[in-house]
């Protein structure tokens, strides 16, 4: 049987798990969180209570967390893309750089979303205000960091990619990459070309109206 995956389409860390899933072409099935699935909602809360998606099921065991499922389907479903170097030390760098674009460049868009779901105009703008000032601590960070990269980690794409993708993409909806950071912004171009994001973000497109902040008209 294959793997189940509990999430949404238009989640940034459900994306993280599927471009992992379509890079190496992993037979998955998805069961959609959200008010016409109630029976997935009910099988995903009786697994991780704690309420946080993707979930991934596979061989009657629960993995949650994308980092870990990503590594867990390097070890149980593995392909001809290896998402985690084999080398250690070039694996911690893969790592560091996945932490970092989930802590220091998807918080702050989440931040400001929760600010703006709120329906309080001052905590929106609270909100929209610390990830101003986080992204742009970020990007000016990840533009000289990815400098002579084609990916993340340099030649090979990984699972910090997975993380960067929908980062960087709800990131610049969020808060504009500015022209300046054009290594950034060249990076973000090339995870949009890559057919498994690509793949992503086209299953995702009927839900940009959910955005909390407005979805531009662009990807």
């Amino acid at each position: 049987m294959s793997p189940a995956l509990y999430g949404h389409p238009f989640s940034s860390y459900t994306q993280k798990v599927l471009i992992a899933l379509y890079e190496n072409g992993t037979p998955f099935e998805f069961r959609l969180i959200g008010p016409d699935t109630p029976q997935h909602v009910e099988e995903w809360l009786q697994r991780w209570p704690l309420r946080k998606f993707p979930l991934l099921v596979d061989k009657g065991r629960t993995i949650v967390e994308t980092s870990i499922i990503i590594e867990y389907l390097q070890l149980a479903h593995p392909g001809p893309v290896r998402l985690l170097p084999e080398d250690p030390m070039a694996a911690l760098e893969v790592r560091f750089l996945d932490r970092a674009f989930d802590l220091h460049v998807m918080s702050p868009v989440q931040h400001a979303v929760s600010g703006t779901m709120t329906g309080d105009p001052a905590k929106r703008h609270d909100g929209l205000a610390f990830a101003t000032e986080k992204l742009d601590l970020a990007y000016a960070w990840l533009d000289k960091e990815l400098a002579g990269r084609t990916w993340a980690a340099g030649a090979d794409f990984t699972l910090a990619d997975c993380a960067a993708a929908p980062s960087l993409f709800y990131a610049d909806w969020t808060h504009p990459i500015p022209e300046a950071f054009s290594v950034l912004r060249a990076y973000r171009s090339r995870l949009l070309d890559r057919p498994s994001f690509a793949r992503a973000v086209n299953e995702a497109r009927q839900y940009r109206s959910l955005f909390p902040l407005g979805a531009p008209d662009r990807d």
